[in-house]
């Protein structure tokens, strides 16, 4: 089995599953548009062979399958790094409400204490 019908054959898969998830609501759609982007462009890039080996040739790649698993862990730590950024807004995001709903409840135990 050739390197390029075992990748196409993973892309498809790879969509199928990314679909269903979104189908089934596991995945949000915003990082699903992300994830789709990436199975379309490796089953693009698996169809097209001597794209691929030119662009190996381009870069000095002895074997041009191998660039499918550098640009696929390229996303992948391009991913990371998006999901990182995600995280360290939330993380802030929940930190100011948590100080807010102290404050809050600051001020509603003064409320109360006040009117006794």
């Amino acid at each position: 089995m050739s390197i390029y019908i075992l990748s196409i054959a993973f892309s498809v898969l790879f969509l199928v599953a990314v679909l269903e998830l979104v189908r089934r609501q596991r995945l949000k759609e915003q990082y699903s548009l992300l994830w789709i982007l990436f199975g379309v462009l490796l089953l693009v890039v698996s169809f097209n062979v001597h794209f691929l080996e030119r662009v190996a040739e381009w870069l000095d790649v002895k074997y041009a399958p191998a660039l499918l698993f550098l640009f696929g862990l390229l996303f992948c730590f391009a991913f990371i790094l998006h999901l990182t950024l995600v995280v360290s807004k939330l993380t802030g995001q929940v930190l100011r409400l948590s100080q807010e709903l102290a404050i809050m409840k600051g001020k509603h135990r003064e409320g109360e204490g006040g009117t006794l």
